[in-house]
């Protein structure tokens, strides 16, 4: 009698429908939804591996990458709780570094090639930060795009 499944409200809810004996037995299945499962970070043996510096006027960003280019830790100075103009200085900077070579250190990385990237101040003291960390660092690349002679650059900050 009542042989097909009839939808409900949702896309989700579906009902199917049998009939035993003079009996209707009505069913609801309910669609089982996708979960993500956050990944624990796994222990990896990874010796070596790219410490990506990236100083802007507002902020510094750490990126700890193995040699593929696969991030293995990371950290900014926004990340670590500070607010607005803080976030440009090179003690924030610094902070950041720390947090990121903790977490890199958990992955067992020991050795780092530096390529720091941006005009900010947070650069030197970045990388001042990863060697006190304990990493041995094998070079430190400037990858900061020059233009020749490109777009005109903004107007000089008046204080």
């Amino acid at each position: 009698m009542l042989s097909q499944a009839t939808r409900f409200g949702s896309k989700a809810d579906e009902a199917s429908c049998r009939d035993n004996g003079g009996i209707v037995e009505i069913r609801k299945i309910i669609m089982a939804k996708e979960v993500t499962r956050i990944r624990k970070r796994e222990r990896q043996s990874i010796s070596s591996g790219v410490a990506h510096v990236n100083s802007t006027f507002n902020n510094t960003m750490i990126t700890i990458t193995d040699a593929q280019g696969n991030a293995i830790a990371w950290s900014s100075a926004g990340a670590q709780g500070f607010k607005g103009s803080r976030k440009s200085t090179p003690f924030a900077a610094q902070i950041a570094a720390e947090d990121c070579a903790r977490k890199a250190k958990e992955c067992g990385m020991r050795s780092l090639e530096v390529e720091v990237c941006g005009p900010g101040s947070g650069r030197e003291s970045a990388i001042r930060a990863l060697q006190v960390a304990g990493f041995v660092i094998t070079s430190i690349r400037d990858v900061t795009p020059l233009p020749h002679n490109g777009c005109r650059p903004r107007k000089k900050r008046r204080v």
